[in-house]
């Protein structure tokens, strides 16, 4: 291709330098162009290394994984001896006693102040004391049928040798137990005296546990559970219902479903408090409904992260029913057990939160391109306007 051809395609005309004026408003716009240049690219370089977020609806298939439980209530009007913690789920698993199995329980007096932090295991509650007699035969109080004792063996009678066997006698009766004091075993275990002297006491319960991805309810109730079918089980509340200054009042100082991100999630119930005045805080109970998202972090040095976020709904009602004072519409149903229950609902989808980088390399490179081009433009435009101006002022003056 000649030259002559290629002069044809010169996009970019050359001006000759002696026909060139320069000004001092040229000169003040030019140096107005390049400070607003660098500011642009300064802006520029600060988006393409800023980390970002960015979030991804999908299907949840990792049902398999379990998910982390973290809470920490306080409680302070109930005694950590008739505190107790459970959870089920819809897929028929009990995990009764959880806070004997790994929870931390601190006695606080009435003052808040801790007294005694106890970190029990499974059946650690249950020591056995057994009397020293070794032809010792405990009574059952009529919760099982002992007549023929004497006719028996000692491995075949039928004895009630500590203060837990008769307890679990009861329940299987479903006697009410109170606190022991009538029953010999469970005065000379200390049952009767460690109960009573507990019971202007309060308690936090804090721990970990691991929860089915699945519906479910976590719940703290008075008295001792007992299985009383496949699904479902009940509390003897027999020594909460005898004294009325007992309440399931509480603050919430935390409670999550799943690993802390970084900080990057907020729990809406911490520092939570439910309070009842009155009478009424005695026969209340309270509930939480969650709906739980599971949430995935994908971090840029190649880190993930599974972790959930959760909204929740909140409800208290007496256990009387009748007409709620603030909402004379709603009327309360009667019955069930006071306590506080964690009503929780996984939900099928999964957010994935990538971290990933505001601009590409290319988008960088393009923008700074863009504003250098977009300030030459705009600057050339003002110095030409700029610049007739002075010349219509200067001919009018020399007139």
């Amino acid at each position: 291709m000649s030259k002559s051809s290629l002069l044809s395609f010169d996009a970019f005309a050359k001006t000759e330098e002696d026909v060139r004026v320069r000004t001092k408003a040229g000169g003040i716009i030019s140096l107005g162009c390049i400070v607003v240049t660098l500011l642009l690219l300064f802006n520029e370089w600060s988006q393409f290394n800023t980390v970002i977020q960015r979030p991804q609806l999908v299907l949840d298939r990792d049902r398999r994984l379990k998910m982390d439980l973290n809470l920490d209530f306080e409680f302070s009007n109930m005694p950590c001896a008739m505190l107790n913690l459970d959870v089920m789920d819809t897929s028929g698993e009990v995990q009764l006693d959880l806070q004997d199995a790994g929870f931390t329980k601190t006695r606080l007096d009435h003052s808040g102040t801790p007294i005694r932090t106890e970190k029990l295991e499974v059946g650690s509650n249950k020591a056995v004391h057994l009397p020293d007699d070794p032809n010792y035969c405990g009574s059952c109080y009529g919760s099982k049928s002992q007549d023929n004792n004497d006719a028996l063996p000692k491995e075949q009678k039928v004895c009630c040798q500590t203060c837990e066997e008769v307890r679990e006698a009861y329940s299987e009766k479903g006697w009410a137990f109170f606190d022991g004091q009538k029953i010999e075993q469970c005065i000379r275990e200390g049952y009767v005296e460690k109960i009573n002297s507990q019971l202007h006491e309060g308690c936090r319960v804090k721990g970990s546990a691991k929860l089915n991805r699945i519906q479910g309810n976590i719940h703290f109730a008075p008295g001792r559970t007992t299985n009383s079918g496949k699904r479902t089980h009940t509390h003897d509340v027999s020594l909460y219902d005898t004294h009325s200054h007992l309440n399931f009042n509480h603050i919430i100082h935390k409670l999550s479903f799943g690993s802390d991100a970084d900080g990057a999630l907020s729990n809406p119930l911490d520092g939570h408090k439910n309070i009842i005045q009155g009478d009424d805080a005695h026969f209340s109970t309270f509930s939480y409904f969650t709906k739980i998202v599971p949430t995935r972090y994908e971090y840029l040095d190649g880190r993930k992260l599974e972790t959930t976020q959760f909204s929740v709904t909140t409800h208290s009602r007496p256990l009387k029913g009748g007409k709620d004072d603030d909402h004379p519409n709603t009327i309360h149903h009667r019955g069930g057990i006071a306590g506080v229950t964690i009503f929780f609902e996984m939900s099928p989808l999964k957010v994935i939160n990538s971290e990933k980088h505001a601009i590409t390399w290319s988008g960088f490179v393009l923008n700074c391109i863009t504003s250098i081009g977009s300030v030459l433009a705009v600057g050339t435009v003002i110095d030409k306007i700029t610049y007739r101006a002075q010349r219509s002022i200067w001919g009018k003056k020399s007139q």
